[in-house]
């Protein structure tokens, strides 16, 4: 009797339509091959990828406005995008859509174990660790408010500091080594450029492709990252709730309050001040839908909706109350997820502003 594929891994990502059109789906990873739904809790997949002589390219920048996009690129040749939340995210399905491809090469399955590559680099450096180093807010690069060319750049830092914080880190020993460390973290997303100095560079339009210079700004994603045309501190005061550092992000359901349908989402969880930013995936837009100021507020598990449809089976739905008393539905992937999300909001509630 033939064996059912393994499920590898699963989860909402975006996924690039016709039309140049974007839509969130429920993506299943499985050793064969790449089901992606329209719901959860579909029966039948909208259609299916199969990964025999696939490749799979990661940090795709074939669209300058989404990040964390990766491609699959079948024997046929043809182009399927899908857009992850976050970088860990992508980096977590590119890992495993690589390895899937090699078990299928190979004639082995899939088994779960370290088969870290470094290309370039010293086999003791790994970017993702080296980049959550960077960004820790007591030992990591210090983040500024910069201003250049008449333009305020926010959460931001200078190619200068980004080599020197690698020499003074012991990640490197000399300058030169600073600089091609830097560039592989810009190369892998872990940084961006900021200004057009950065840009121009990044773009291959000078020697290196990250400037170790004060004239050349990046910044982490997801950090809160904006730029402004000589602002007014008045103008400033809605973004300070930008400024937060990011403690959890993903995909969820949410109840909209008008219509009471559901639609997916990606939620970003940020401390001091607390908030939850929730945006359109499908838009690529930097601008949230809305946000949840979460000082004060509520957040529990809620076992059933009364508008909640019959054959919706997964449930795990919880509910925000803010302090102003607005109640926010929401529904994640898994009893487990919900728990997590649960005790992250309850977390940066009692801690925010």
């Amino acid at each position: 009797m033939e064996r059912e594929p393994q499920k590898i891994r699963e989860g909402y990502l975006v996924k690039k339509a016709i039309f140049n059109k974007w839509k969130p789906m429920w993506v299943t990873l499985l050793e064969d091959g790449i089901e992606f739904y329209k719901k959860k809790s579909d029966n039948s997949p909208k259609g299916m990828i199969p990964l025999k002589g696939s490749t799979i390219t990661n940090h795709c920048q074939d669209f300058s406005k989404r990040m964390y996009v990766f491609k699959i690129t079948t024997t046929k040749e043809q182009d399927h995008y899908f857009q992850a939340s976050h970088q860990e995210e992508r980096d977590a399905w590119v890992k495993d859509l690589k390895k899937a491809v090699k078990c299928i090469e190979d004639g082995q399955r899939f088994a779960r174990k370290s088969t870290r590559r470094s290309i370039r680099l010293p086999d003791t450096i790994n970017l993702s660790e080296l980049y959550i180093s960077m960004k820790d807010p007591d030992r990591g690069i210090r983040v500024l408010k910069l201003e250049k060319d008449k333009k305020v750049f926010n959460q931001c830092f200078t190619g200068t500091c980004v080599a020197d914080w690698l020499i003074s880190s012991k990640s490197v020993r000399n300058r030169q080594e600073a600089l091609m460390l830097s560039a592989a973290l810009l190369n892998e997303g872990h940084l961006h450029p900021a200004n057009d100095v950065a840009k121009n560079a990044a773009e291959g339009l000078a020697e290196t492709t990250l400037l170790d210079t004060s004239d050349a700004l990046y910044y982490f994603p997801d950090s809160g990252f904006f730029c402004e045309e000589n602002s007014s501190d008045d103008d400033a005061i809605p973004r300070e709730e930008f400024r937060g550092i990011v403690v959890k992000q993903g995909c969820l359901r949410k109840q909209g309050h008008r219509r009471k349908n559901w639609k997916v989402r990606k939620f970003v969880l940020r401390e001091d001040p607390a908030y939850l930013h929730y945006y359109d995936p499908a838009s690529g837009d930097d601008d949230p839908c809305g946000a949840i100021h979460l000082r004060g507020c509520v957040v529990t598990a809620v076992e059933d909706m009364m508008d909640g449809k019959k054959q919706d089976i997964d449930k795990n739905y919880f509910e925000i109350i803010t302090a102003s008393e607005v109640h926010y539905f929401l529904q994640a992937a898994s009893s487990e997820e919900r728990k997590e999300w649960i005790k992250a909001i309850q977390t940066v509630s009692k801690i925010g502003k």
